[in-house]
């Protein structure tokens, strides 16, 4: 099953940040140096087709400001956190009837960048579905990547399928649906810390992924520390 497209950018960051301390700081401010340039160019030519499309940009600009500072995720207080066990994450992955559930799997990462991730497998007959929960830690450099495809307003259409900016009980997030290849993805962010994504392949629509997010307690998750 293919994986969101973000998380291949993140993970080959963070692998080429274990090279060192200082070689990370040094490639996160070169990271953060481009995109913020290609962001700020994006913004130029988004004031130009609309107001909605216009904020989007603009709000992922900023959102990528931050990202050279964010080796150390920090709360609201300021203080650097660190991410839960695989473990306890694993204890919000839902059980959805008609689904076979696979063992969960899980790792704990804490330098250099903090952060930590339970996933698991369902299948049924030849659809499956995969659920992936990372603590992020606050760490924006997890973080960034998602920021466009969660900004109000923002949905893209093609011939074949679709993304947009949703809200799943009560937290924001971004689906993208393919009608021929019947695969599709529910990415959600509970308290602004973890990240969610429920992704399905030969499913019969996204609504499949919606029964998922349903399942999990997202109330708990949002409680772990």
């Amino acid at each position: 099953m293919r994986h969101v497209r973000v998380w291949g950018m993140v993970l080959g960051l963070v692998a080429a940040l274990a090279c060192g301390k200082s070689e990370a700081e040094k490639r996160a401010e070169e990271a953060a140096v481009e995109a913020q340039k290609a962001a700020d160019a994006a913004s130029k030519v988004a004031e130009q087709a609309g107001g909605d499309v216009a904020k989007g940009m603009q709000d992922f600009a900023k959102a990528m400001e931050g990202m050279a500072g964010a080796m150390a995720g920090r709360g609201a207080d300021g203080k650097p956190v660190d991410p839960v066990g695989f473990r306890e994450l694993q204890t919000v992955l839902p059980e959805v009837a008609g689904w076979k559930m696979e063992k969960p799997t899980g790792e704990r990462m804490t330098s250099p960048v903090s952060f930590s991730q339970a996933e698991v497998r369902y299948a049924n007959g030849d659809a499956d579905v995969e659920v992936k929960v990372v603590d992020s830690a606050f760490h924006q450099m997890l973080i960034a990547p998602w920021s466009m495809f969660l900004a109000a307003g923002y949905e893209k259409e093609t011939s074949n399928g679709y993304e947009k900016s949703v809200m799943v009980g009560g937290h924001p997030g971004f689906e993208k649906w393919n009608s021929e290849s019947k695969d599709g993805e529910l990415n959600l962010v509970v308290a602004k810390r973890f990240l969610v994504t429920i992704e399905g392949s030969d499913i019969a629509d996204a609504k499949v992924l919606h029964d998922f997010a349903a399942k999990m307690d997202t109330a708990k998750l949002a409680t772990l520390k």
